[in-house]
């Protein structure tokens, strides 16, 4: 098919600009974008008020999606249904790509001391937490209420008592009068 080329080198380099990848790849801008929206797993670094960034496993990516659709024919949901059963059947390898062995031991340690801090910060757990029984009843009373007298039937407080002591009912009469 016509657009389709044989294996590409990619220049060594860090980031690239779309600009770049157009280049490379052989797919108009605008292309580019639409796959961009399509694939959430293009992994393009997008920065405020700068340029569009691909890696190289973004081209390599842009690469496989050109194939996908020209070569094998698949529509866009086709493409994206490959690539994620491809990526489902990679599983741990990818993420070993990502990150090597000794950040993948250090990341192993730090999850085995949050686990252990979580350890620590938990409650004991008996059996007693799992029993399904009825909680104890707990007496009724309300607040503010001095005594209960009557066999658990609540009073209301005196006059005295919710105004304050004697003294201080007599210095108000006082004023009031």
């Amino acid at each position: 098919m016509v657009g389709v080329s044989l294996p590409l080198e990619i220049p060594k380099g860090t980031f690239f600009k779309a600009a770049e990848v157009c280049e490379l790849v052989k797919v108009q801008p605008y292309v580019l974008r639409s796959w961009e929206g399509e694939f959430p797993e293009l992994g393009v670094a997008k920065t405020a008020g700068g340029p569009r960034l691909y890696r190289r496993a973004d081209i390599e990516q842009v690469m496989r999606i050109k194939h996908l659709l020209l070569v094998e024919g698949l529509t866009l949901a086709g493409a994206r249904r490959k690539l994620q059963e491809e990526l489902a059947s990679a599983g741990p390898a990818v993420v070993e790509d990502f990150i090597g062995p000794v950040t993948r031991d250090r990341l192993s340690e730090i999850k085995r001391g949050l686990r252990s801090i979580l350890d620590l910060l938990s409650p004991p757990q008996t059996d007693e937490e799992f029993s399904l029984h009825a909680p104890e009843a707990a007496p009724v009373s309300e607040a503010g209420s001095e005594s209960e007298p009557d066999g658990g039937v609540p009073t209301r407080p005196s006059r005295a008592s919710r105004n304050g002591s004697p003294e201080r009912t007599a210095a108000r009469k006082k004023r009031s009068a």
